[in-house]
């Protein structure tokens, strides 16, 4: 296997981390934070184990989560790359249906605005991202680039537990 391109080892890594855990499936709408993510997927070159990991590019958030919540229910894991702003137009889909049928599945989240130096339209969301996880009592762990693996483990392991969405929160991009 030839070595990922260059900015995408953390993308790289998270990815592989998932396929550890089972995850086969990834859908999503395309973030600049989660660019190497999105490139990976789309072109996993000569990595077949990511070659294996189908991707279906959603042109909604709210579709994506339907998408990886079929794929759910049909027993499979899957996991939905967004932005936070995503996430909010999300909500009613995720209380709606994933929260009361107990349908879990995993949300990779970029964190636009959480320092306050983004587009202003991000600064709301961004400053309120972690009170409306909890809120909504979703577990979230924030990605650690120096132990990649270990926040996929965290947050799926909490994800498990709780039988609820969990959140992979993505601060720098990958």
């Amino acid at each position: 296997m030839r070595a990922a391109p260059a900015g995408t080892t953390t993308a790289h890594t998270l990815l592989h981390s998932l396929l550890d855990h089972g995850y086969g499936l990834a859908t999503g709408v395309p973030c600049s934070l989660l660019t190497g993510a999105f490139r990976l997927l789309e072109h996993p070159g000569d990595d077949r184990r990511l070659a294996g990991l189908r991707y279906v590019p959603a042109p909604r958030e709210d579709s994506a989560i339907g998408v990886a919540s079929g794929a759910a229910v049909a027993g499979e894991r899957a996991f939905v790359l967004m932005q936070n702003s995503g996430l909010g137009y999300s909500l009613n889909v995720i209380t709606s249906f994933n929260l009361i049928y107990d349908v879990p599945v995993l949300l990779v989240v970029s964190w636009r605005g959480h320092d306050g130096n983004d587009a202003v339209e991000h600064d709301v969301i961004g400053r309120e991202l972690l009170n409306l996880l909890d809120l909504f009592r979703l577990p979230y762990t924030v990605l650690d680039h120096e132990d990649v693996a270990g926040s996929v483990t965290a947050v799926v392991d909490d994800m498990d537990r709780e039988r609820r969405c969990g959140v992979l929160i993505v601060r720098e991009g990958i």
